[in-house]
């Protein structure tokens, strides 16, 4: 029996995707007139969130090469046969599906959107996500083609959120703030961070059910950390079980077909001592004038710099830990940082209309220093012609946030 090397399989129909045809339509065409002004012929997509970005679909790897590759009048998705057709019910183009019965068959996929007659000249690529193996391997079959790295061009592309995008957006917020709300209904002394954990993430998803019953759920989490797992951004949860007098850090993430939100809260259970009280105050004042600080027409590094010399004015300038905000859009712990659209001291990026950023002071005090523990709140704002929305609504502060046991 002869098994293909690669082939089409259209089982079922097209699913309602996140976004609009319109949408979808309208990236793709900002895509190629970037590849017409840079003088590409074609595009290939390697990364998650640029698969995502320009067809819905987001892959899931276990070590296969998934990809979509733009022609000025072709758009394909490259899938692993694993997946049957989901990859093609969603995305908003053509899928090719490669199998594993011979080494390379997602390559062989490629040339046959392409065609052989006619190589292309230029070509763009992710050099930010291209292994070394896979960008060799386009080598070899694409001898007489100059490559170009068009990672950063595409994200520039990004940061500029449609209205559609900033609909998503809000609803996501919306969402976390729901999560919140619960995690807050089940924090009490001896209850585990893992457990509370789970009913903000059950909310959650539940809710973005409600709100997209016909998307895909995944990825949706809640790091909620207390004591001394509170003094990383990014620490996991454990099994540790609150006391009364515990620093506590909220931290709910709603993932909406590849759309990421947050909202982050310091929280005390039953009571803060002073010097808590004094580091916790301090970082709320600093979020305060960041989020007055966050309009059209700012750069991102003055605002980095104004919020450094209001944390060296208040003492704790020395604890900060991490930049003050970051662009929204595709992205989650794994994929789609939009690097370009942060506020920290080297990014002078000129805020404007329709970015999506956080404002996200943290410091953190050491164990063994009064005060100890991890500060941080965490907002996101819209940029408007002449101001910005705040889109998270949940409370923050002392006068909020201490949860009586």
């Amino acid at each position: 029996m002869e098994r293909p090397d690669f082939f089409s399989l259209k089982n079922g129909e097209k699913v309602k995707l996140p976004f609009s045809d319109l949408e979808y339509n309208n990236r793709v065409s900002n895509l190629r007139s970037l590849m017409e002004k840079k003088n590409m012929d074609m595009v290939i997509l390697t990364s998650m969130h640029n698969v995502a970005y320009y067809t819905g679909f987001i892959y899931c790897s276990f070590g296969r090469p998934y990809g979509c590759i733009i022609t000025k009048n072709k758009i394909f998705t490259i899938s692993a046969n694993i997946d049957a057709s989901q990859p093609w019910r969603r995305s908003h183009c053509e899928n090719i599906i490669y199998t594993d019965w011979k080494r390379d068959n997602f390559l062989k996929a490629i040339v046959s959107i392409v065609g052989r007659d006619e190589p292309p000249k230029n070509v763009g690529i992710e050099f930010d996500h291209i292994t070394l193996d896979i960008k060799e391997k386009i080598n070899s079959i694409f001898t007489f083609s100059v490559f170009f790295d068009v990672a950063k061009d595409l994200m520039q592309l990004r940061m500029i959120k449609s209205n559609e995008e900033i609909e998503i957006i809000k609803n996501g917020s919306r969402i976390a703030d729901l999560g919140g709300e619960e995690i807050v209904k089940n924090i009490s002394q001896g209850n585990t961070e893992l457990e509370i954990a789970i009913a903000g993430r059950d909310c959650m998803e539940r809710e973005i059910a409600k709100s997209y019953p016909g998307a895909e759920y995944m990825d949706t989490w809640v790091w909620f950390q207390s004591g001394i797992n509170t003094d990383g951004a990014h620490n996991p949860k454990t099994n540790r079980q609150l006391q009364n007098g515990d620093i506590l850090s909220l931290n709910t993430f709603p993932m909406i077909s590849g759309y990421y939100t947050a909202l982050e809260r310091t929280l005390f259970l039953d009571h803060a001592d002073n010097e808590s009280l004094k580091a916790w105050e301090a970082n709320v004042k600093v979020h305060k004038r960041g989020l007055e600080l966050i309009k059209p027409g700012v750069k991102c590094s003055d605002i980095c710099n104004e919020l450094n010399e209001l944390f060296a004015e208040l003492g704790y300038l020395q604890y900060r830990t991490f930049g003050y905000g970051h662009s929204f859009g595709v992205l989650s712990h794994f994929y789609g940082r939009e690097a370009g659209l942060e506020l920290r001291e080297d990014i002078d990026t000129i805020l404007e209309e329709n970015m999506v950023i956080s404002m996200e002071p943290m410091i953190m005090i050491p164990e063994g220093k009064p005060g100890a523990g991890g500060y941080r709140e965490h907002d996101i704002l819209v940029i408007k012609k002449n101001g910005a929305e705040n889109i998270t609504k949940f409370p923050f502060g002392p006068e909020h946030n201490i949860i009586k046991a």
